[in-house]
């Protein structure tokens, strides 16, 4: 049955492409939207370039006919309306309703499309308030979620199967195995064979889409940079960050399982001893967590230092691990901190402010806390990447601190879900945590 969908103000700031989604049902802009999104046309983040680009969108359906009466949008019949709610602005603003007129005329335009189109019209927004407002109002209220993905069935990356032991020890001797439809398996995805009558028999192999066949992991016996994995999982994210085939990378875990400190040694590896990229790039968004200290004082580098210190800590962690011999035979390349590897141009630590429009060729390419993006901005992230680079996606989808996305919607889960069944990445799944016994304790009882 064709639906009617009005949507809040807030859809579209999340999502400029929103009204073009509902296949041939219709959608319905209340006049006071448009008014609302027109105060964040100048604003500089996300938020303002969402604006922007719906009034692109408005403008450019407006010649196809009137608004007000319904334009075409999709082919198979959908069209978009811009209601100007006359009546109830008339009506509402002589009166003394409690909560913002605006919400109070959507609401009361919502209610006359419901009286005249009876189950059919849905209520779209983010605002949790709102939707509940709509719901005593016998409207159906619904949050605008067009990328959710529920964490607890997030792609994990890593399988297991019951097999004979004949399978194993050919894993290990012919240093592959064929799948013919023994596993429904991933490109990239890890699965941990086990002994049907040796529980103590086992082995992992990583599915290679080209060979048709699962393959052994590759093993580095003297660490990356003195990162050693301490358990599975972080032996398995190495495996595909050192894999030059494997081009997305996406490692999703809870705080101390070891997702930037792995990304970023291998990054190193990659870069400085192997020289397979020109460049190492660690970026990160900017959002605080608490309340924001305000402007900081200083130059470019002197107020980013805050928000980028999380990497700094780690880099001059992998530094001081991969001292001794290492150190000193590359001393002719690197010192043993951080600053030096910016100076000689082989490391880039930066926001993510201003990566529109570039392009971004021969780097390893790290993008911390990538749970705080919309999927909107992750897009525009992995579409940067130029040949030869290699793009790593860490976060924790638990700890966000953009307001305007959650757990099941934000840009990581919705970049794992999508790239599950391409060759060119991979994933995988943190657990454990390996910082510390406190952090671990507090991560899992908090």
């Amino acid at each position: 049955m064709k639906k009617i969908f009005i949507l809040d103000t807030n859809v579209i700031l999340f999502d400029a492409q929103a009204p073009l989604k509902f296949e041939d049902n219709d959608v319905v802009i209340c006049i006071t939207v448009l008014e609302e999104i027109d105060k964040f046309k100048r604003d500089m983040s996300e938020v303002g370039r969402n604006a922007r680009q719906f009034s692109r969108l408005l403008d450019k359906l407006r010649k196809k006919g009137n608004l007000s009466r319904g334009v075409s949008i999709d082919k198979k019949g959908g069209k978009l309306f811009v209601d100007l709610a006359v009546e109830e602005h008339r009506q509402l603003s002589r009166s003394a309703l409690i909560g913002d007129l605006a919400d109070n005329i959507l609401l009361q335009m919502t209610l006359r499309w419901a009286k005249k189109n009876k189950n059919k019209v849905v209520f779209l927004s983010k605002d949790t308030n709102l939707r509940v407002r709509a719901d005593t109002l016998g409207l159906v209220a619904e949050d605008y979620q067009p990328s959710r993905v529920e964490l607890e069935e997030l792609y994990s990356g890593i399988s297991q199967a019951e097999v004979s032991g004949r399978l194993i020890d050919q894993l290990f001797q012919e240093r592959r195995l064929d799948v013919n439809g023994r596993f429904d398996v991933n490109p990239n995805q890890f699965v941990i064979l086990k002994d049907k009558n040796n529980a103590s028999h086992t082995a992992v192999g990583r599915y290679d889409a080209e060979k048709k066949a699962l393959v052994p992991l590759r093993k580095r016996q003297e660490g990356v940079w003195g990162v050693f994995p301490k358990n599975l999982e972080q032996g398995l994210a190495l495996d595909l960050l050192l894999d030059d085939r494997i081009k997305l990378v996406t490692l999703v875990g809870k705080a101390g399982t070891g997702k930037t400190l792995l990304a970023l040694a291998a990054g190193l590896l990659k870069t400085i001893d192997e020289g397979q990229y020109h460049k190492l790039l660690v970026s990160r968004p900017i959002f605080p967590m608490g309340k924001d200290i305000g402007y900081l004082p200083g130059d470019i580098e002197e107020k980013l230092n805050p928000w980028m210190q999380p990497i700094f800590d780690n880099l001059d962690f992998i530094l001081d691990l991969s001292g001794g011999e290492a150190r000193k035979a590359k001393s002719h390349r690197i010192s043993n901190r951080s600053t030096e590897l910016i100076n000689q141009g082989l490391l880039n630590v930066e926001p993510l402010t201003y990566i529109r429009g570039r392009s971004i060729p021969n780097q390893y390419m790290i993008v911390d806390e990538a749970q705080n993006l919309t999927p909107h901005e992750i897009k525009s992230i992995i579409t940067r990447a130029g040949e030869n680079t290699k793009v790593i996606l860490t976060g924790d989808c638990y700890q966000i601190d953009n307001p305007f996305i959650d757990a099941s919607n934000n840009g990581l889960t919705y970049v794992v879900e999508r790239f599950r069944e391409q060759a060119i990445a991979g994933h995988i799944t943190l657990m454990k945590g390996e910082r510390s016994e406190l952090s671990e304790l507090a991560t899992n009882i908090l």
